[in-house]
């Protein structure tokens, strides 16, 4: 930790190590970016790349960039981003590892949302985005209050939110049982996760989003990192302790259901990117922008390896992300019963 002072008298500590991870981490999404942008069945160099996304490429690869791949790989840095940072909310509030939207049930109420949409009235592809948006604020809203109890505590807001995953699984499966076989292979397919397909119509509401609430969160870094010391030294510290749980338990539900409704339940980014962040900046708080940025990084990296690592075949990048969420998990749960904390 390093203190800075400005010459106009400004004040502040700066984690060196921090920044150093928050800044590799931006080039590596950035070089990652480039690198799926020219990954296709129409190979383009990275200089070609890069000359196209400064308006300098002709005008076939600025067609297949600027129309075709570079909203992909937008909406699959916006939705890492929202993810890892409604993640690294969810952990800090919880005070738990285990405290994520993939384990607390935000993306099945996003899902069962999704599938309402779909199934009893065949809505199209931006009432299915809105139905997963509401679905994500509905479970998001019953399970900060069935948790309630003179505050909400980490221990029983992670059980209440595995109940509610469990029912709402539950639902969301009866609601498959219903389906004909056209709808419920349209939702299976949406479900599963995936960046196929995705446009600007994507890009703008999840940017939009993303501007207003990543700097909201920002400003309550501070009191964040004194919750995570319990609620009566938050109190003592003169934080306004539900108050600020609730602005940033509504922003961490908005961007995970946002992320939802934009590209799927991409299982397990909320999960690991906190963790990741964590243990690269070996610094004790949220760490929320590390989180933000390793998030975005590890979906275009999980995105190019579905697109390249199973050679002919092209795989939705949530099933990547489910099954290297899921090594982590089990890694995750060993480690904790090791430490005694489970």
């Amino acid at each position: 930790m390093k203190a800075i002072r400005t010459r106009g008298g400004l004040s502040f500590r700066l984690d060196v190590r921090t920044a150093v991870v928050v800044a590799v981490l931006i080039v590596a999404a950035l070089v990652a970016s480039v690198v799926l942008i020219g990954t296709g069945d129409f190979y383009i160099p990275t200089a070609d790349v890069v000359r196209t996304l400064l308006g300098n490429g002709d005008a076939g690869q600025e067609f297949i960039i600027n129309d075709l791949r570079l909203p992909r790989v937008l909406v699959g840095l916006l939705v890492g981003a929202a993810l890892g940072l409604g993640g690294a909310i969810f952990q800090s509030i919880s005070r738990n590892p285990l405290g994520s939207p993939d384990i607390l049930g935000l993306g099945q109420g996003s899902t069962a949302g999704a599938l309402i949409m779909i199934v009893l009235f065949q809505g199209s592809a931006v009432q299915v985005a809105g139905g997963a948006l509401v679905g994500g604020l509905v479970t998001g809203f019953a399970i900060y209050v069935l948790a309630w109890k003179r505050g909400v505590h980490g221990f029983r807001f992670v059980l209440v939110g595995i109940g509610v995953s469990a029912f709402v699984t539950a639902v969301n499966g009866y609601l498959l049982t219903k389906a004909d076989i056209v709808d419920a292979a349209r939702a299976v397919v949406w479900m599963t996760g995936s960046l196929n397909g995705r446009d600007w119509e994507q890009v703008w509401p999840l940017l939009v989003l993303c501007a207003i609430l990543v700097p909201l969160v920002m400003t309550y870094a501070r009191p964040l990192r004194m919750l995570e010391m319990g609620d009566d030294v938050g109190y003592a510290l003169g934080v306004p302790v539900e108050r600020t749980r609730i602005v940033l338990m509504g922003s961490a539900v908005l961007l995970t259901a946002a992320a939802t409704a934009a590209a799927g339940p991409v299982s397990f980014v909320a999960l690991t990117a906190p963790q990741l962040a964590r243990r690269l900046t070996r610094s004790p708080g949220p760490n929320l922008l590390p989180a933000m940025f390793m998030g975005a990084t590890l979906l275009i990296v999980a995105d190019w390896a579905s697109q390249r690592a199973f050679g002919a075949d092209q795989l939705p990048v949530g099933v990547v992300t489910g099954v290297l969420g899921g090594i982590y998990l089990l890694w995750l749960l060993v480690i904790e019963r090791k430490a005694g904390r489970i």
